[in-house]
């Protein structure tokens, strides 16, 4: 009797990330995750511009006053293109298909769309004010109440020496 083929996910793992460490900390984690299950990664940056808000990938596409460059898509494009190839050389190991995604609008919404057929959905976790490790950023916590797939939150990593 002959083994059944051994069949590979074709839905992809998708993972948010913005250039922050916490998204850092996610997109290896799925890149882990997408070797071991011998499937591709959708990294997906969603980007909203306000001159008040900005972080991540999102900074280096606004002028020193605060202005949006015209290219902000590329630009931030380019930005998860050189993280992701950054991260994919620490991590080594089997070659990964990366698909990236860069759309603007509330992040919570764009990964949820940019899901819809994948196998796991993967996102940073964000501590705040007092509660630091123990809460949730309004990201996480809005795709975990919405999402239809299993969602992974990587915590972040801390400094064991400096608590």
């Amino acid at each position: 009797m002959s083994d059944p083929a051994v069949s590979r996910p074709v839905h992809p793992i998708v993972v948010g990330t913005d250039g922050s460490a916490p998204a850092r900390q996610a997109v290896i984690f799925a890149l882990r995750e997408a070797q071991l299950r011998g499937t591709g990664l959708r990294a997906v940056c969603a980007y909203e511009y306000t001159p008040t808000q900005q972080s991540g990938f999102e900074h280096t596409a606004t002028t020193g006053t605060g202005d949006r460059i015209p290219q902000q898509r590329d630009l931030v494009t380019q930005s998860m293109l050189d993280s992701i190839a950054e991260l994919r050389q620490q991590l080594g190991g089997p070659s990964v298909e990366v698909e990236i995604v860069c759309e603007r609008g509330r992040p919570a919404q764009v990964l949820l769309e940019a899901s819809r057929d994948a196998c796991l959905l993967v996102v940073g976790s964000r501590g705040s004010g007092a509660w630091g490790r123990l809460t949730l950023g309004s990201t996480s916590t809005e795709v975990v109440h919405h999402a239809r797939l299993p969602v992974v939150v990587v915590p972040a990593e801390h400094d064991t020496a400096a608590s």
